[in-house]
């Protein structure tokens, strides 16, 4: 198959367990753009958790792609381009909002610069933070300051309860959002019919590309869909073993060089690389 793009998950994907980018992976995605391949990074983050690693990999010089908000929005680097957005309901954050308070569970959305909180901060909240390279801002009247459009929320809380919460916002929404849990302590709050196969499906028409032309990368829940979407469905080493079997190929773990493998043998062939200089 001539796959000409490559979706790549970035946490516990992309990048290795100190959330960096290996040395030799950022050498292979620089060549195969150099070479007219295009690489989107497909995430669940905000756009400006995002902007750092899309610099590193030069996805605006390379005409590369953006999906973040686990599809809710898609993003042509080299022009700053909106190709799609979907924003959630207004009428259902204050409703999700009051939820949380009842059940004790954290909530959050985001700003241009930001991770926006009315609920107490916890410690995934502040796993979230890290991973984006945002701060979290506390704000006393949360509903009112979200007075603009917004592409997901994000609940926090103890797995096990998480769940529970899960099933019963599933139950609440189940017409009208699409609610999963990105990791285990993590909820997504997102419109409905959002997720990564969406928005890739959306972004390979806009360029003239066919699923069959596309890898997809990843290893977590809300990996899945782009996996089973893709011409070559790819799971990490290190991925639920409910991704891995969505994915027509296992590759190796993250801290292993598991997305240059991939290159290697899906799109190199053993042909050279360019020269590391590029």
């Amino acid at each position: 198959m001539d796959y000409r793009i490559i979706a790549l998950d970035i946490d516990g994907t992309l990048t290795n367990s100190q959330k960096e980018i290996p040395a030799s992976t950022l050498h292979a995605l620089l060549d195969i753009q150099a070479k007219g391949y295009k690489v989107v990074l497909a995430s669940g983050r905000p756009t400006p958790g995002m902007k750092i690693l899309a610099q590193k990999l030069q996805l605006g010089s390379f005409g590369s792609y953006i999906l973040s908000y686990n599809g809710g929005r898609i993003t042509e680097c080299s022009t700053d381009r909106i190709i799609y957005q979907k924003m959630l309901p207004k009428s259902v954050v204050p409703e999700i909002y009051a939820f949380c308070l009842a059940n004790d569970v954290g909530m959050l959305t985001y700003d241009n610069d930001s991770i926006i909180t009315g609920t107490r901060i916890d410690r995934y909240m502040e796993t979230e933070s890290r991973i984006n390279g945002l701060p979290i801002r506390t704000v006393s009247n949360f509903t009112e300051y979200i007075d603009f459009d917004i592409n997901k929320c994000l609940l926090t809380a103890e797995p096990d309860y998480l769940a529970e919460i899960e099933i019963r916002l599933r139950e609440i929404y189940k017409d009208s959002l699409n609610i999963y849990r990105s990791e285990p302590f993590f909820l997504e709050i997102m419109p409905q019919n959002i997720d990564k196969a969406h928005g890739l499906n959306i972004l390979l028409s806009d360029i003239g590309l066919a699923s069959e032309q596309l890898i997809s990368c990843g290893d977590g829940y809300n990996d899945i869909t782009m996996i089973e979407f893709a011409g070559l469905g790819v799971a990490m080493e290190n991925a639920q073993e409910r991704v891995k079997s969505a994915a027509n190929y296992i590759t190796l773990s993250n801290d292993n060089d598991g997305i240059l493998h991939v290159i290697e043998k899906f799109i190199w062939k053993g042909k050279p690389a360019l020269p590391a200089s590029l």
